[in-house]
């Protein structure tokens, strides 16, 4: 019997849902997939499972040709109702999931329908889900204020000529939140606040946008009105 070839992401998906898994079956079916792809000969898995070869033959020969991982009364074809789609969908709508491992056992929890990792990827591609990033989006956003101030600045670029124009803030960067892909609908931007810790850096900086190489940045214990005036010198 040849050697499976997995790939990371795959091994971290049976190992995921072999934690999650409360049937002992789908168990040491991943459990025999995961150590034929390490190199371990039939006999030798036989033995740490205490199962007979023509089991551990039997398993490896369902993930290889039907990745199918669930006992024979499991089904190797999931099938959902019309209203069972519609609920999943639905929820998958409203919660991104990172791991179709995660998305298997919701299934199998509200529904009593066991899918195999392939088999719900089809489903996800089926349905018009792919793998992708949330939309960002800034927890505080006013879009009025932003063309406020866009119009004052073009006003006053056309006022100052030999002048240059430095913008200043005070900046806090922080451990912030980062989005990372999870299955969303097609055509659907599902957004995320970002938001971040309170541990950061207390930084004041004014740059002038004719020559971004000439930035001033000073870092400081904390940012008022004694920081600033110290800055302006």
């Amino acid at each position: 019997m040849k050697i499976i070839k997995l790939t990371t992401d795959q091994k971290i998906d049976l190992e995921a849902l072999h934690d999650v898994s409360r049937d002992g079956r789908v168990r040491d079916r991943i459990k025999a997939v995961l150590l034929r792809s390490e190199g371990w000969s039939t006999p030798m898995i036989a033995q740490a499972l205490r199962l007979h070869e023509t089991s551990i033959v039997r398993h490896i020969d369902d993930y290889v040709s039907k990745n199918k991982l669930a006992p024979q009364n499991g089904g190797s074809q999931p099938y959902l109702s019309k209203t069972q789609t519609d609920e999943v969908i639905a929820h998958l709508m409203l919660k991104t999931y990172r791991c179709s491992y995660e998305i298997i056992e919701y299934i199998w929890k509200t529904h009593e329908i066991r899918f195999s990792i392939s088999g719900l990827n089809k489903w996800l591609h089926q349905h018009n889900f792919s793998y992708k990033y949330p939309k960002g989006v800034p927890h505080k956003f006013d879009e009025e204020k932003q063309a406020d101030f866009i119009e004052k600045y073009t006003e006053l670029k056309a006022q100052v000529v030999d002048e240059p124009i430095l913008f200043m803030d005070a900046m806090h960067p922080t451990q912030a939140t980062k989005t990372s892909c999870g299955w969303i609908k097609k055509g659907h931007d599902k957004s995320i606040e970002t938001t971040g810790s309170r541990i950061r850096l207390n930084l004041v900086g004014a740059i002038n946008l004719n020559n971004l190489a000439a930035a001033q940045v000073t870092c400081y214990e904390k940012v008022n009105s004694e920081t600033i005036q110290h800055f302006f010198y």
